[in-house]
């Protein structure tokens, strides 16, 4: 077992750093320019932010030599606020947590979209839209995110969330369960929560984000880092951000080796789900869609719905620094 295990990492390995070849960028001197080498990148139960997990290599070809992994209860505190409050230097996640750590003063920048859409919402039989979860339960796994993303979809119908809704949020029983046996309407996945109620054939999409409008013409996950990261470390950054989406690249172009990957450093257990994951989203979508329009199509809805009181123009001339992105994009000719 020892022997296949190792066979099976080498020939990883092997075919990531091929994989990694193949992705368009000039070499990088390992250390020239740095200012730091050392970089810390946030983890926990998640998929959707793959292309953190399998930056690693990447990172270290950038020039870093010490790449670590910080763990981050969901159910605690957001990945954004982790950054913040320098619990962890760079992090990809979702848009709209952004917003709201910057409006509670998170000294964050934001740098990069990565990805297109990881919500999916579930209905029983009798739930065919959004407009039909009007005095219906709903369950989320993750409070704080997955509520925040219904929470602006459901008043985006007219419904009044807060009274409309009534929200299953309690970890035990797991709503994913409860929703599997039917004794609640509705419940919003983010990967890999969609890819196992449809290999279990539980409930039908009557929301998906990757493909619904307006939402699917945003990005979900966005780069941002440690404002003071970043302001004392311009070129570790830029490094970073380029090692980010060189990864997100690989997501999109080789999912198979991915998923391999994430299941081989520990970041899941089940390699079909990492796998359909990395298959179903649109991570090759970086070089498309607007990071500043998705900032503030998100900060009007979060402002809209009174969960922000930031000035959405504030938060993006405050709180984004593009040039990052605008030199990586060149660099890897998008």
């Amino acid at each position: 077992m020892t022997t296949i295990q190792t066979r099976r990492r080498f020939l990883t390995t092997a075919s990531l750093a091929g994989a990694a070849a193949l992705i368009r960028a000039p070499p990088s001197p390992a250390t020239e320019g740095l200012e730091t080498t050392s970089v810390r990148l946030t983890r926990f139960g998640g998929l959707c932010i793959s292309p953190q997990y399998v930056a690693e290599d990447l990172l270290r070809a950038e020039g870093f030599a010490d790449v670590s992994y910080v763990d981050v209860d969901k159910r605690r505190t957001s990945l954004t606020t982790a950054v913040a409050e320098n619990d962890a230097d760079f992090t990809l996640d979702f848009a709209p947590h952004v917003v709201q750590a910057i409006d509670a003063g998170g000294r964050v920048t934001v740098l990069s979209g990565v990805h297109v859409g990881c919500f999916e919402l579930f209905g029983q039989n009798d739930i065919h839209g959004i407009a039909d979860l009007k005095g219906k339960s709903v369950g989320v796994n993750l409070l704080g995110l997955q509520d925040t993303f219904l929470t602006a979809i459901a008043a985006n119908v007219g419904l009044d969330p807060a009274k409309d809704i009534h929200w299953v949020t309690d970890p035990s029983p797991n709503p994913l369960e409860l929703f599997a046996e039917g004794r609640i309407e509705a419940f919003l996945g983010t990967a890999p929560e969609p890819q196992e109620l449809r290999a279990r054939r539980i409930g039908h999409v009557i929301f998906d984000s990757k493909t619904d409008r307006p939402w699917s013409q945003y990005f979900c996950c966005m780069l941002s880092g440690n404002a003071d990261y970043v302001r004392r470390h311009p070129m570790a950054t830029k490094r970073v951000l380029r090692a980010i989406l060189k990864a997100a690249d690989m997501c999109a172009s080789d999912p198979t080796l991915v998923a391999r990957r994430i299941v081989d450093r520990g970041f899941s257990k089940n390699y079909d789900q990492a796998m359909q994951t990395v298959i179903e989203l649109s991570y090759d979508k970086w070089r498309d869609y607007d990071p500043e329009d998705t900032l503030r199509f998100y900060s009007l809805r979060l402002h809209e719905a009174a969960l922000i009181k930031t000035n959405p123009s504030k938060i993006i001339a405050e709180n984004t620094d593009w040039r990052f992105l605008e030199e990586v994009k060149r660099e890897l000719k998008a």
